[in-house]
Order: C-alpha cells, then structure tokens, then sequence
C-alpha cells in the first residue's frame, strides 16, 4: 500500500485500484489537529458511517467497497473504497441555527446567501432545512461560507442543484431515522464525488459525531446552546482555555478526552441500538 494523504483525522491508502479510509483517533478543532487523541474515535466513526451508509443505500450510492477486506492493523477503522474524483465543495445542510450558521445570521438575517425569518435565537428549529455550502480549505486553512450561487459557479447549475437536493435529502433521513431514537441532528457535512462511470457518489464519513452535531431531543431548548454528543465538548474546553486556535493546540485534559469519548459511544449506542464494546 501507499500513503497518498494524511488528513487531519484521517489517513488514505492506495491499495491497487481501490483506497484504504483510515480513520485515525486525532481530533482537529478549528482546522488544528489537537496533540491528544480520543481513544476508539476511529473505530466508532468507521462503525456509525457504516451503519448509516446502509439506511442511506437506497437514496444515493457510497463508496463502501469493503470494511472486512483491509489490513489487520487497521481492522475496525478502516474502510476498503472507491475511488472518488471529490466535488470541490463541502455539502452542508442544516435543520437548527447554531455554531457559525447563528453567528452568520446574526450579522446577516441569512446564511450562505439564504435569507431566514427575523427573530430566531441559537438553536433555533428551521422552517425548512437549508443547503448551505462552504469551501474546501487545504490542511491549516479554515472553510468558509459560500453561497449556493458560488458552487454553480463552481460545477454548473446541473450539479448544483443536485448536490443540494442529495445534501438536504440525506439530512431529512438522517434527521427522521435520529428523532426515532431520541436525537436531533442540528447539521450535517457531507462529501460527494464522482465514480468513474459519472455517478455522483457519498463518500468519506457520513452523518458521524465528527461531521455532525448530535443533541438529545430530550433536552432541546430554542435560545442557549445545547448538550451536544460530539467534539462542541472539546471546542468549549478550547474556547475557554484561552487558545488563539492557531496552531500549535494545547494538550487536552484527561477529563475532557474522556467525556467525549462517552458522548462518541453513546450516540452511537443510541442511533444503531448496538453496545459498544
């Protein structure tokens, strides 16, 4: 095999014609990958990813070749995949207003160039989910907001269009399938690229506590932030340690590694219905 990328959290494989998806325990905040790791990240994104590319098969072909047939040393975080030429933009949709989107909207009463009523508040229900795109930054820079008339410009109004309806109909399933079992998914980033017969294809992780925010419906309350089953945890402990968010990232607490180590296990539990062992 031949390493061909080393991401922030995840390292890619060449394996012949197929890739090897290696999902590493790194954690990157703010486009800075921090120097503790989360112990099982890996394996318990690898497991969700794949538990949802199987609830997701019918709505849009994956590039899952394989998740038995890798390498031992990589058994349990690794994905055998397709080969992807990735559409040059990050696929965004949102169902609540949080995080940059609030911040955005705040400034704006829009966000990614898509105007929203007056008067919601952080974490505030959407009348509708929204696709809203941001760039694809190299490794060290950080994504920015883009406008969906940006991404035409990008790959034509054609694949615009249907990367927005892919983006905001794998939200609607994801959300639907999450609200059954007590959780409400906020936003979500996907990635899309196209197989070699010119199938637009999922691809990377999908609808994880890394590409996603989780909150238990349970406790859901519009107008202050919420519980979140994902890194939020990590980003606040960040935020008020006083880091600059420029590299290089300060070591994280034990105790902080391992409350979201516990929110990581217990979404998962509480999507697929499996024990994390």
């Amino acid at each position: 095999m031949e390493l061909l990328h080393s991401g922030k959290v995840r390292d890619v494989y060449a394996d012949g014609e197929d890739l090897i998806l290696v999902a590493t325990d790194r954690v990157s905040i703010y486009d800075v990958v921090l120097p503790t790791p989360i112990p099982d990240k890996g394996r318990l994104l690898t497991a969700l990813s794949l538990w949802w590319f199987e609830q997701l098969s019918d709505l849009v072909p994956n590039h899952v070749i394989s998740a038995t047939d890798v390498p031992a040393e990589f058994a349990g975080r690794a994905i055998r995949c397709r080969r992807l030429d990735m559409v040059p933009v990050e696929c965004v949709a949102r169902g609540y207003l949080t995080g940059g989107g609030f911040a955005e909207y705040q400034r704006t009463g829009s966000v990614s160039g898509v105007p929203l009523p007056r008067g919601l508040v952080e974490a505030s229900i959407l009348p509708e989910p929204i696709f809203t795109p941001s760039t694809k930054a190299p490794k060290g820079e950080h994504d920015e907001p883009i406008t969906y008339e940006q991404v035409v410009d990008k790959v034509g109004p054609e694949v615009a269009e249907r990367l927005r309806q892919i983006t905001v109909d794998v939200y609607r399933r994801g959300a639907e399938i999450a609200a059954e079992r007590g959780i409400l998914i906020a936003d979500t980033k996907l990635e899309l690229g196209w197989a070699p017969d010119g199938t637009l294809v999922l691809g990377d992780e999908v609808l994880t506590s890394d590409s996603s925010r989780f909150w238990p419906a349970e406790s859901y309350q519009p107008g202050r932030a919420q519980f979140s089953y994902d890194k939020q945890y990590v980003r606040d402990w960040a935020t008020s340690s006083g880091w600059d968010k420029q590299p290089p990232a300060p070591e994280v607490p034990a105790e902080v590694i391992e409350a979201t180590r516990t929110r990581y296990v217990e979404v998962y539990e509480k999507l697929t219905g499996n024990r994390w062992d």
